[in-house]
C-alpha cells in the first residue's frame, strides 16, 4: 500500500507520535550540540568502495560542495481558484535527490510545467514521484518537505498526485532526532546517528525547524512502488530483498521497524539502504533482475548514487573541489534495466525531473 505524501501540519496526532518523542539529550530548540566523530576508522567510505558485510556509513559518503548559488525561494501557500478535477491519469514524472536545494527544485518543476511561477501545482492530473533524500547538505531541507506536502494536497484536489519515497537521509534525520548520541552496534566501532548525520551534511537549521508532523510524514513514507512498469526506489541496492518478497511487505516491514523505535534496528535499516552501486558493474543487470523478478516492473528507477559516480567520472573525496561533469539527463544503464536520477545537485550538478517513460 502506498502512503500519500500530503500529510500537512493539520494531520491528527495519533499513537505514532509517541515514537518520536525527543530524548532529553536531543534539544528541540536552541543550540544543537554536535557529537565528537568516532576516533578510529569506521570502514570504507560509502560510494567509493565495495563495502564489507560489516560496513558502517559513519564517514562522509559523498563530497559536499558549497555551491554558493542557492537563494531561498519564497513559495507562498496561497493558491488561486481551485481548478476542477479532470478524468484519467496524467503523465508520470520522477524527481531525483533534492538535498535541501529548494530553489533548484522549484526551477526544475517549473521547467516541466508542473508548478507555476508562484510555486503552485499547475499540472492537472499529472503524477509526480520524489525518490527520497529531501534534506541534508543543502540549505532548506524542511522547506523542501513542506513544499512536497503542499503540492501533494494541491495535486490531489485536481485529480493528480504528488508522492514520495523514503531515502536513506530521511532515515538518518529520523535517527538523529530520535536517538541522538545513543551508541549503536555498527559492526565497525562506535557509531551514533547524530555523528553520522553531521558527517553526511546534517544542517542545524533543519533540526531546529523539524516538527512532529515532519517526523510523522517521513516515518510513513513507502520505500518502493511500481508505477507503469517502473519499479521506483531510492537506493541502488538489493538490500530491499531483506525486508520482504513483495512491495507491500517491504513497505510494511520498514514502517514497523521504525515504529518499534529500537536504535540498533533503525541503524541496520539505515546502513543497508545507504549501500550503493549494486547495478553498476559486472552482474549489475542480474542484480536489477533479482529485484524486478521479486517486486514486478520492467525497469528500476532510483536516486541515491550521483550519476558522475556511476559513470566513473568522480574518483574520490580527495578531489572535492575538482570540477564535476554537469549531468543533463538521467543515466540509463545495466543493459537498459535501470535509470539513475541523481544528477549530483550537491556537487554543483543538476536536479533532475524526468517524464517517464524515457523519450516522452
Amino acid at each position: 500500500m502506498t502512503q500519500g505524501a500530503g500529510q500537512g501540519p493539520e494531520v491528527l496526532r495519533t499513537e505514532t507520535l509517541r515514537d518520536f518523542r525527543v530524548p532529553a539529550y536531543v534539544h528541540e530548540t536552541g543550540p544543537y550540540v554536535p557529537s565528537t566523530p568516532p576516533g578510529e576508522p569506521l570502514g570504507a567510505v560509502d560510494g567509493l568502495a565495495e563495502e564489507p558485510d560489516g560496513y558502517t556509513p559513519t564517514q562522509r559518503d559523498l563530497p559536499i560542495i558549497n555551491r554558493g548559488d542557492t537563494v531561498q525561494a519564497a513559495v507562498g501557500p496561497e493558491a488561486g481558484p481551485a481548478p476542477q478535477p479532470a478524468e484519467g491519469p496524467g503523465p508520470l514524472y520522477v524527481v531525483g535527490d533534492v538535498h535541501g536545494y529548494i530553489d533548484q527544485l522549484i526551477a526544475a518543476l517549473q521547467e516541466q510545467d508542473l508548478v507555476d511561477a508562484a510555486g503552485n501545482w499547475s499540472a492537472g492530473t499529472a503524477r509526480l514521484w520524489f525518490l527520497g533524500d529531501f534534506t541534508d547538505r543543502g540549505p532548506d531541507g524542511i522547506g523542501v518537505i513542506d513544499l512536497v506536502m503542499r503540492l501533494s494536497a494541491e495535486a490531489a484536489a485536481v485529480g493528480g498526485y504528488c508522492k514520495a519515497l523514503m531515502g536513506n537521509h530521511e532515515l538518518l534525520l529520523l535517527g538523529a532526532k530520535r536517538f541522538g548520541d545513543t551508541p549503536v552496534n555498527s559492526g565497525a566501532g562506535t557509531a551514533t546517528f547524530q555523528a553520522a548525520w553531521l558527517l553526511n551534511g546534517g544542517q542545524k537549521t533543519d533540526m531546529d525547524r523539524l516538527q512532529d508532523h515532519h517526523l510523522q510524514w517521513m516515518a510513513r513514507l513507502d520505500a518502493m512502488e511500481e508505477v507503469d512498469g517502473h519499479l521506483l526506489m531510492h537506493s541502488d541496492t538489493t538490500a530491499y530483498l531483506d525486508y520482504g518478497d513483495s512491495i507491500e511487505a517491504v513497505n510494511d516491514t520498514i514502517r514497523e521497524t521504525l515504529t518499534r523505535n529500537d536504535a540498533d534496528e533503525c541503524w541496520d535499516l539505515f546502513r543497508k539502504l545507504t549501500r550503493r552501486f549494486a547495478f553498476r558493474d559486472d552482474g549489475g543487470a542480474e542484480a536489477v533482475l533479482s529485484l524486478l523478478d521479486t517486486y514486478g516492473g520492467t525497469r528500476i528507477v532510483h536516486g541515491h548514487s550521483p550519476i558522475p559516480y556511476l559513470l566513473g567520472e568522480v574518483g574520490s573525496e580527495e578531489g572535492e573541489n575538482s570540477p564535476s561533469p554537469v549531468v543533463e539527463e538521467p543515466h540509463l544503464y545495466a543493459d537498459g534495466l535501470a535509470i539513475a536520477m541523481d544528477g549530483g545537485v550537491t556537487m554543483a550538478g543538476k536536479l533532475l525531473v524526468q517524464q517517464l517513460p524515457l523519450g516522452t
